[in-house]
């Protein structure tokens, strides 16, 4: 029987990716194509796991936390906003150019300094509040969402349920759409990488 992963754990595993993907990235330098496609993985990921946190975690904050974790989420979510806007502008760049590398690094930075923040405070604060069982729940919740929400930054979506939840599932086939003409890393890429 497979052991339940508590939800700090099932975010931060989404991070250590994020980190996976970009360093990746930046070790194709040179490989222009090689670059977009980490950069589209990079960005997949990223626009998956904020919709998740805001569908899932920070709902929790906000109840479990009080006022602190209405503030907490409020920030969460203007960081994962100033993130969104430096990925939408990364789609209308081309790739290999310094503006899409310089745009990339500065989204990358702003993550970095949020991810940290919610591993350090947020998800510990979180963590104290629920129980073993509700932890792992939520975490269970938080990766199943990841498989239905939208894949590209929308910066003008709504960020808190449930209109942020409607919207995400109305962008969603559409971003899906979109995915199944771009391209990502191959197998062959991943294997190489040592990401599975």
């Amino acid at each position: 029987m497979a052991t339940q992963t508590a939800l700090k754990d099932a975010v931060i595993h989404d991070h250590n990716e994020m980190y996976q993907y970009y360093d990746q990235y930046q070790q194709s330098k040179g490989n222009v194509d090689a670059q977009a496609r980490w950069a589209r993985q990079l960005t997949w990921e990223i626009a998956r796991h904020a919709v998740g946190e805001e569908i899932v975690v920070y709902p929790l904050m906000e109840k479990h936390l009080g006022q602190k974790g209405v503030q907490l989420a409020d920030e969460d979510r203007a960081d994962h906003q100033t993130v969104k806007e430096l990925l939408a502008r990364l789609e209308t760049l081309t790739p290999g150019t310094s503006e899409y590398d310089d745009t990339l690094s500065g989204a990358m930075a702003d993550l970095r300094k949020h991810n940290e923040s919610e591993e350090q405070n947020d998800l510990p604060l979180l963590e104290e509040k629920l129980s073993m069982g509700d932890s792992q729940q939520a975490a269970t919740l938080f990766t199943r969402t990841n498989k239905f929400v939208p894949t590209r930054a929308h910066p003008m979506a709504p960020n808190k349920p449930p209109y942020e939840t409607l919207v995400g599932f109305m962008a969603a086939p559409i971003d899906k759409l979109k995915d199944y003409f771009a391209s990502f890393p191959t197998e062959e890429m991943k294997k190489d990488a040592g990401i599975h």
